[in-house]
């Protein structure tokens, strides 16, 4: 199968819609199927690579990490694009990247299905806040369900996300499928090592979070979290590795809450080899985002076969649900501080959380989403044959 994915994201710009089109492509082309992208080009630091288009774009006012394609460019390729005769277009974000998608899917008269990643509803006031949060929430919600009409079907990683569609009224095919987790690259990591390269005792009991520094992560309630904690364990750590739009916002309040001890930010880590290091320095991951569509920094953590505690929001319940490998908890101070307090200070319960997600993200493993993709595509192709037959 020929697959063209277009994405207004993608490396070296560090999200889970970079990491899912990363692993996805990686699964698709093992199973024998040839992979395709279009993404914008960000500096002269990103890796060639043959199947990877890199589009000229600009910077974006409102969120300077991310970056818009010009048009145009996309569209100067279509000549190569009929000639390479693909099957299927698969659209991973609804900017740029959706109306364009859609444009050369008609064109080239093949199926268009788009992964719906972001729950844009509890995200796109945060970052236009001279509007009211019901309109933001409205035009997010009429935005959404537009786009999702015009395809041929709809990916989401959740079964969260899945009721949020069908509440706005989108009427096409969606299919919930996660992207899964390549394990063999979260086997071993030096969490001693890490502790040692920051000065942080070995003993320390260290909380790590790892993510988009964005305020809908809602980092400011893990930040209350420690506050709390210290009460009971005066030398709690929380790591923040990442960065985003939030955080001097988080900075300020760190020190407003005098948690200049308690806190470390650590900024974006080499994913092959630091982040796995910064994920195995933690006696627990912590997490509270409400707008999550599926998490998988959860399923990274518990790879490595470090434990949660966690609130069950949006597409964390789908991880979350079975229980095993975390504590879960209400987006609550007081509950997920004694949650978080329980396991530092229980180290049985630590080691029986770390085998339970050993085991249990054996099940989220990538090769198997992968194959499940490859059957939504071919069920999408024979559907759209079938009502639009040449």
């Amino acid at each position: 199968m020929r697959i063209l994915m277009i994405s207004d994201v993608y490396f070296p710009r560090i999200n889970g819609v970079s990491t899912s089109i990363n692993t996805f492509k990686n699964e698709l082309e093992t199973l024998g199927h040839q992979v395709n992208l279009i993404v914008p080009h960000y500096s002269t630091t990103e890796q060639v690579d043959p199947s990877i288009v890199r589009i000229p774009s600009r910077y974006l006012p409102l969120d300077p990490e991310d970056r818009a394609m010009r048009w145009g460019k996309i569209y100067e390729l279509q000549e190569g694009l009929f000639k390479s005769n693909y099957d299927i277009i698969h659209i991973q974000t609804p900017f740029i990247a959706h109306y364009v998608g859609v444009s050369l899917a008609k064109k080239l008269q093949i199926p268009r299905v788009e992964t719906y990643h972001t729950y844009f509803e509890e995200y796109l006031y945060h970052y236009i806040p001279f509007l009211p949060k019901s309109w933001m929430k409205y035009v997010a919600r009429h935005y959404t369900k537009t786009q999702c009409n015009d395809l041929d079907a709809v990916i989401v990683p959740s079964t969260a996300m899945q009721e949020v569609l069908m509440r706005y009224g989108v009427k096409i095919f969606t299919e919930v499928l996660p992207t899964g987790i390549e394990l063999e690259k979260f086997q071993s990591g030096d969490g001693e090592n890490f502790r040692k390269s920051y000065n942080i005792p070995l003993d320390r009991p260290t909380l790590i979070f790892i993510g988009r520094v964005a305020f809908e992560k809602n980092i400011d309630f893990l930040l209350h979290v420690v506050d709390k904690v210290r009460q009971r364990i005066p030398n709690v750590l929380l790591l923040i590795a990442g960065e985003g739009p939030s955080l001097p916002h988080l900075k300020k309040l760190a020190e407003k809450l005098h948690l200049n001890n308690n806190v470390i930010f650590v900024g974006y880590l080499d994913r092959n080899k630091e982040l796995l290091d910064c994920y195995a320095s933690g006696d627990a991951f912590v997490f509270a985002s409400n707008t999550e569509t599926q998490g998988l920094v959860l399923l990274e953590a518990m790879a490595l076969g470090v434990p949660l505690v966690s609130t069950a929001v949006m597409g964390t319940k789908d991880i979350l649900a079975p229980n095993k490998g975390a504590l879960v908890c209400d987006e609550s101070i007081d509950e997920f501080a004694n949650g978080v307090i329980t396991l530092l200070e229980d180290k049985q319960l630590r080691e029986k959380l770390s085998k339970e997600a050993l085991e249990y993200v054996k099940t989220w493993s990538a090769p198997n989403m992968a194959k499940k993709l490859v059957s939504f595509y071919e069920h999408v192709i024979h559907n759209v044959a079938n009502c639009h037959p040449h």
